[in-house]
């Protein structure tokens, strides 16, 4: 993780590592749509002016006015049009008008759309968990920072400047976390962004990435919340999806698993930045929790890197 961030949202989005992919401006005029399939990777759209309609899998299609913003962290496939409807006959295709610039249906036609359209991707083996503490899509209106934001990521993804990589990770790191809490946390499911907007739950989780080496207890969790044990366990799975200590293994082994991959640790070492004892009490929860030990972890990563 980077500087130890122990905001709960912070350090998930850190363990994540958004890496710069694709930043684009999309043109668009009369009738077109765009499928895209096998993506698996981050999806963010800023429309700038004009309006469109974005379909994921088991969803209603979401319309997409100027000034919108959407936000899917892990999208496999998805279709862009410009009706909720489209022509099955209305063009596929792209066509690049200029260097980072698409322009989607007849190109004779006055523009209707304009658009800033970003991939990235995470570069994180613990990449479902993670994913899973999310929400699966952010749309947001009128946001004004989100815009500015995607704006300097292109201008920065078009532009050949020095320490530009790090400035782009920088850049979508602060997307992310703006965007994700950007949204109202009781009308979200079960998870961490839902059970952070209770101030007692939040109490809690911010105790757990606070310090992934410190010894906690579900009485101790209960403590820091202001209830009692049996109130704040049936609260925690209720809002948060799993039981606290069933997250407090998960969020040890997210943080372990980036230890291992960074390396210049001994698992002892690894073992005590993440609450256990011992080498041995360390191997033995991640072994469970993976199916694999750490050092074949390592092995597996590296064959496949």
């Amino acid at each position: 993780m980077t500087d130890n961030p122990t905001d709960p949202l912070s350090s998930v989005i850190a363990l994540l590592k958004p890496q710069p992919s694709i930043s684009k401006i999309v043109e668009a005029s009369g009738q077109w749509q765009v499928e895209r399939h096998d993506m698996a990777s981050p999806f963010y759209c800023a429309v700038v002016s004009g309006r469109c309609y974005l379909k994921i899998p088991d969803r209603d299609a979401v319309t997409l006015n100027a000034g919108d913003f959407v936000l899917i962290p892990d999208i496999h496939r998805f279709t862009m049009s410009s009706s909720p409807n489209p022509s099955p006959h209305a063009p596929h295709l792209p066509l690049k008008i200029g260097p980072g610039t698409f322009h989607l249906g007849p190109v004779s036609a006055p523009v209707e759309l304009r658009a800033l359209i970003g991939h990235c991707q995470f570069k994180t083996p613990e990449r479902e968990l993670l994913l899973s503490l999310l929400p699966e899509m952010i749309h947001v209106s009128g946001h004004n920072r989100l815009m500015a934001l995607v704006h300097m990521i292109h201008e920065e993804t078009s532009a050949d400047r020095p320490a530009r990589s790090m400035i782009l990770e920088r850049l979508l790191e602060v997307l992310m976390v703006d965007a994700v809490r950007s949204t109202s946390g009781k009308t979200l499911p079960p998870g961490m962004l839902r059970s952070m907007s209770d101030p007692q739950l939040s109490s809690a989780l911010h105790r757990i990435h606070a310090d992934a080496s410190q010894a906690l207890s579900i009485a101790e969790l209960a403590r820091e919340s202001g209830m009692s044990r049996s109130g704040f366990f049936e609260r925690f799975r209720k809002e948060v999806g799993s039981t606290p200590m069933e997250y407090v293994t998960a969020w040890r082994m997210a943080v372990a698993r980036d230890l291992l991959l960074r390396g210049g640790l001994s698992n002892n070492e690894i073992a005590l930045r993440v609450g256990y004892g011992s080498a041995s009490a360390f191997g033995m929860v991640f072994s469970r929790h993976h199916g694999f030990s750490p050092s074949a972890f390592i092995k597996i990563h590296r064959e496949l890197a």
